[in-house]
C-alpha cells in the first residue's frame, strides 16, 4: 500500500495513506514514516495525529519527532497539544518554535501547564521571549493575545521610494504582512496603507497620500470576539493593536480573526447541544461524559416539569386513550419550532444584527411564522386525527393546540436568547433547555386543557 501512495504521489491525507503511516509505525520503521508524510502539509499532519489513538500517537511521535516543526504545532488542536509536546525532546520542541511569531508562539504557550511553558519560553531569543510574556500578561481571549509583535511600521512623512529602499535593506521582515503602518513621534500609529497601493505609487509620493480609508485600531485588552466582529464587519485585512496610551504594540492578521470566528461558531454549535465547548474527539470517556452530564442533568429536570404538567390530566388521558397516541407529535412539532427560532435568534445575537431596535420586529415576525406553521400543521393533524380516530372535537382539539404550540415556540425560541443576553448569559448554551421547557409546557398544557374542556 505504501509503495503505491508513494508511486502516485498523492498529497492528500486520505484513509489509505493514514493506514500505510500506522503499518510503518506499526514495524518502527522511521524512513517510512517520513517519506509517507512528507508530501502533507501542517495542517494534514496535525490532523492525523488527531485521528489515531492516543498509543498510536505516541508511537508516530517517537519514529517522526525530529521533523516536528513550529508550523505543525501551531496546527495541532488544543485537546492534545500539551500531549505531543510533552512526547517531544526539549531540542525538538525549542526548534520549532523560533521560527514562529510571536502569536503562534502564544497560542501554544495559553493553553500548556507552567512546566510546559517554562521550556518553550527558554528556548526563545530574549526578544521574543519579553514579547511573548508582554503578550500573556494581557487578559485571556484578547487583543494582546491574539496578536503578533512582528509589525512593519514608517514615519508619516516618509515618500514611496524611501520606504521601499527601507524594506529593501531591513534585516528583519515577518513572513506575512499585508500594511505599512504609519505612525506619529510617539509610536500612536495614524493609518495604513497597502503594499498593492504602496508598489503601485510612484517615489517621490508621500506615504500619507495614499493612506487607506479603513484604518482603525484596537485596544490590547478588547475582546478578542469584538476584534473578530470588526474583521467581518468592515472587511479589514489587518488591524493595529494599541496600548493604554494609544502606542502601537502589534497587530492582528485576517488569519487569526478569521480563526477566532471559526472556534466561536464551533463553540456556539456545541454548547446549543448541550455539549462542553473544549469537548474533542480526543477526549476519554469520563472526560466526554463529564462535559455533558450537566445539560442532561438540567433536560432531566425540565423533563419532570413536563411530566408534573401531564399528571395534572390524567384523569382526561384515562377517558381518552388517543390523547396519549397523539401528544408526542404536539411536543415534537413544539420542540422543533423552538430549536428554528432560536437558532436564528442565537445566530442573530452572535452577528450582532439581533438589537433592542429591531427586536419588536423580529419577535412579531417569528411569531407569525409560528402562527402560520402552526395553522397549516394544525390542519393537517386534524385531518389525520379525524380519519385516525373519527371524533371530530378531538380533530378540532389537536389543531388548535398545534397553532399556539408552536405559536409559543416561536416566541421562547427568539426572546429566550435575547433575556439571557441581556443577563449576560451566553445564548447558545442556556437557550436549548428553556426553550425545550416552554414548549413542552405550553404543548402539553394547551392540548389537555383544550381536550378537558371540548371532549369531556
Amino acid at each position: 500500500m505504501a509503495d503505491d501512495i508513494l508511486e502516485r504521489e498523492e498529497e492528500g491525507l486520505d484513509v489509505r495513506r493514514v493506514e500505510a503511516v500506522l503499518d510503518a509505525v506499526e514495524a518502527g520503521n522511521a524512513a517510512l514514516v517520513a517519506e509517507l508524510l512528507e508530501p502533507l502539509h501542517a495542517a494534514d499532519i496535525a490532523d492525523l495525529l488527531e485521528q489515531v489513538s492516543e498509543d498510536d500517537r505516541r508511537a508516530l511521535l517517537r519514529l517522526y519527532s525530529l521533523e516536528i516543526d513550529g508550523e505543525i504545532l501551531s496546527e495541532i488542536s488544543d485537546s492534545i497539544r500539551e500531549e505531543v509536546i510533552e512526547s517531544l525532546p526539549p531540542e525538538v520542541v525549542a526548534e520549532a518554535v523560533r521560527d514562529l511569531d510571536t502569536d503562534d508562539v502564544v497560542d501554544i504557550l495559553e493553553d500548556l501547564e507552567a512546566p510546559a511553558q517554562a521550556v518553550i519560553l527558554s528556548a526563545l531569543e530574549s526578544a521574543d521571549r519579553v514579547a511573548v510574556e508582554r503578550a500573556l500578561s494581557y487578559p485571556e481571549y484578547s487583543a494582546g493575545r491574539l496578536m503578533q509583535r512582528e509589525v512593519v511600521v514608517a514615519p508619516e512623512h516618509w515618500t514611496v521610494g524611501e520606504m521601499i529602499d527601507h524594506l529593501r535593506s531591513a534585516d528583519f521582515l515577518p513572513d506575512q504582512f499585508y500594511h505599512v503602518i504609519l505612525v506619529d513621534p510617539r509610536m500612536k500609529p495614524v493609518s495604513y496603507i497597502t503594499l498593492g497601493r504602496l508598489l503601485s505609487a510612484r517615489r517621490e509620493v508621500k506615504l500619507k497620500d495614499i493612506v487607506e480609508d479603513s484604518f482603525r485600531t484596537v485596544e490590547a485588552t478588547e475582546p478578542e470576539a469584538d476584534v473578530a466582529y470588526l474583521f467581518n464587519q468592515y472587511h479589514l485585512i489587518s488591524c493595529p493593536v494599541v496600548d493604554e496610551n494609544d502606542r502601537l504594540v502589534g497587530v492582528i492578521t485576517i488569519d487569526d480573526a478569521m480563526n477566532v470566528l471559526d472556534e466561536e461558531h464551533q463553540e456556539d454549535i456545541l454548547r446549543m447541544a448541550g455539549v462542553d465547548d473544549e469537548s474533542s474527539l480526543s477526549d476519554t470517556v469520563l472526560e466526554a461524559a463529564k462535559g455533558r452530564a450537566l445539560w442532561l442533568f438540567v433536560n432531566l429536570l425540565t423533563a419532570i416539569l413536563a411530566s408534573v404538567v401531564i399528571s395534572l390530566f390524567a384523569e382526561t388521558i384515562n377517558e381518552m386513550v388517543a390523547l396519549a397516541v397523539l401528544m408526542p407529535i404536539v411536543a415534537s412539532m413544539g420542540g422543533n419550532a423552538g430549536t428554528q427560532s432560536m437558532t436564528v435568534a442565537v445566530r442573530a445575537i452572535a452577528t450582532r444584527d439581533l438589537t433592542a431596535q429591531n427586536a419588536p420586529r423580529v419577535i412579531r415576525r417569528e411569531v407569525a411564522v409560528g402562527a402560520l406553521n402552526g395553522l397549516i400543521f394544525g390542519l393537517v393533524m386534524a385531518g389525520v386525527a379525524a380519519v385516525w380516530f373519527g371524533v371530530p372535537v378531538l380533530a378540532a382539539v389537536i389543531g388548535l393546540a398545534m397553532v399556539f404550540t408552536l405559536m409559543a415556540a416561536a416566541l421562547g425560541g427568539i426572546v429566550i436568547p435575547m433575556v439571557l443576553e441581556r443577563f449576560n448569559i451566553d445564548p447558545a448554551l442556556a437557550s436549548g433547555p428553556f426553550v425545550t421547557t416552554v414548549t413542552d409546557v405550553v404543548g402539553f398544557f394547551t392540548f389537555l386543557g383544550l381536550a378537558s374542556w371540548m371532549l369531556l
